[in-house]
């Protein structure tokens, strides 16, 4: 089967294979229905998708080093300082010392700025409340699942592509390409 093609239920030999392949499909639509949502939020804030991101993992997780930016984002070190940099710029983050180990440098959200473009998010957030809500108790448990280990998942292989643009990952991905 074509990574481009959607899965017809003829092609395959069972249930399960047959979900498998609509789940994969689905992600790809939803991920990529994301990232163009989470672009055009970011566009109107005047920042990038990953500048948007980013500030969602400083708000998440707290003040962090440049070191745990690029560790919890996948990116690469030099990558992170010119992202921090714009983001310091915008009056988005600021640079701190560490009060327990001076050398070290913590970036902060600057909460009172961050706040200013946050509206959109509650109404997001509501909108999927509204869609989780129709699922049972069981069921929830399953979607909280896939979505943590997925998105451990989706970390990995972030950090293989980016520490090693010849990865495995890479290869089989370009290989895939030049099939279909």
């Amino acid at each position: 089967m074509s990574i481009a093609c959607r899965p017809h239920k003829k092609q395959f030999a069972s249930r399960r294979r047959q979900l498998i392949e609509e789940i994969l499909f689905a992600g790809r639509e939803g991920s990529a229905a994301t990232v163009m949502f989470h672009t055009a939020i970011a566009a109107r804030a005047g920042l990038t998708a990953t500048d948007s991101k980013t500030l969602d993992t400083l708000l998440r997780k707290g003040p962090l080093t440049a070191g745990e930016l690029a560790r919890d984002t996948g990116l690469a070190t030099a990558s992170v300082t010119s992202l921090i940099d714009r983001l310091e710029k915008k009056g988005l983050v600021r640079r701190a010392r560490d009060a327990s180990d001076r050398r070290r440098v913590i970036v902060e959200p600057v909460h009172e700025r961050i706040a200013r473009g946050a509206s959109i998010w509650g109404s997001v957030r509501n909108a999927y409340a509204d869609l989780l809500v129709t699922y049972s108790d069981s069921q929830l448990e399953t979607l909280l699942d896939f979505m943590r280990r997925s998105g451990q998942r989706t970390r990995e292989l972030t950090a293989e592509v980016t520490a090693n643009p010849k990865s495995a990952t890479l290869k089989s991905w370009r290989q895939r390409q030049t099939e279909s």
